[in-house]
């Protein structure tokens, strides 16, 4: 008997289930007492070093070159820091009833998260885009994001945010800008030892969040936020998200068509301005929501699998389009659309 096997155009992640089984983890045997204090100040250091890492991997020099493009760039920061969070808000004011507290925060605070790099690229380079604006969009987006989206849910969120204050501005620039930072510095000795052990690497970045998801959940279920979730809110949930989805991948297509990109940008501008960074928000998560940053990170969560497997479809779709240029092209192999953060930020 043959076994069943996943479609290509179904890309269900192993990290995902890597987080969702994290999450079980969580909810079965939680980090209690003295636990949770050494679970805490590990994820503590996993998210600094994982900040390093990324400060090591992002190449000035490219960034710097990729600001030719600049208004490519500013039309993707204009989608993942302003129509995001305009939609976000406009949704979270629809549906009040549906979704309240910590799975409110939540919703916002996804709009306000960062742009992803690894999939973007992955996206853009299956569908036939701009794969060089997508690099340079995704670590712009990643840049400006480690300063923005804490300042945006300060605005936003405000005291809603779990314990966000001055501290917790404090925190994320020790804890994320100042080890990014100390990577960018120390680039020119270490960015070549990163960069060939980039496979290793990638596990000490996937190991980090697995562990900021245990440390924030088990908080979760030692304060008993999840008593405050039912079925009928996460269906919600994911109505809101799709639709959100959904709207954002028509504004960053026609939106783009509208503002005199070709094809090949529009679609840049699409795979980079339509989607949210997993890795950036959860540890920005878990120091601005505190004890209930579980149920906080849980939209984002279900965004980050959401905007795979759609994004997959329609880049294979784009590659099939009749402007796609090269009579001879072939569709690349299946790749995980999240990768390792190989050469940059996600």
């Amino acid at each position: 008997m043959r076994r069943p096997q996943i479609p290509a155009w179904l890309p269900l992640d192993p990290y995902i289930l890597a987080l969702v089984g994290t999450v079980g983890l969580a909810a079965l045997v939680p980090a209690t007492g003295a636990a949770a204090g050494f679970a805490g100040a590990a994820a503590t250091g996993a998210v600094a070093l994982l900040f390093f890492l990324y400060g090591t991997r992002l190449s000035t020099r490219e960034a710097l070159e990729g600001l030719r493009h600049w208004r490519l760039h500013l039309t993707v920061l204009a989608c993942t820091f302003v129509v995001f969070p305009l939609l976000g808000l406009a949704a979270a004011a629809l549906v009040p009833g549906l979704l309240d507290g910590p799975l409110h925060n939540g919703l916002i605070f996804l709009c306000l998260v960062p742009s992803t790099i690894q999939s973007s690229i992955a996206f853009t380079s299956i569908a036939r885009g701009n794969v060089p604006a997508a690099i340079c969009a995704g670590s712009f987006s990643s840049l400006v994001g480690i300063v923005l989206t804490p300042l945006l849910a300060a605005a936003v969120l405000g005291r809603s945010a779990g314990g966000f204050s001055l501290d917790s501005l404090l925190k994320i620039v020790l804890q994320l800008l100042l080890p990014f930072v100390l990577g960018q510095l120390l680039r020119p000795w270490l960015g070549g030892f990163v960069t060939r052990r980039k496979k290793i690497l990638g596990y000490v970045d996937r190991g980090s969040i697995l562990l900021v998801v245990y440390a924030a959940f088990s908080a979760g279920m030692a304060a008993g936020v999840w008593r405050q979730v039912s079925l009928a809110k996460l269906g919600g949930l994911v109505l809101v998200e799709g639709v959100l989805l959904a709207v954002m991948l028509l504004v960053t297509w026609y939106g783009a068509g509208r503002l005199g990109f070709g094809r090949e940008d529009r679609i840049a501008i699409q795979f980079a301005g339509s989607k949210k960074s997993l890795a950036a928000g959860l540890p920005m998560a878990s120091v601005l929501f505190g004890a209930q940053a579980g149920l906080a990170v849980l939209p984002l969560m279900l965004f980050h699998q959401m905007q795979l497997m759609v994004c997959a479809v329609l880049a294979r779709r784009r590659a099939q389009d009749p402007e796609a240029a090269g009579p001879d092209f072939q569709l690349p192999p299946r790749r995980d659309p999240e990768g390792t953060a190989a050469a940059t930020v996600r």
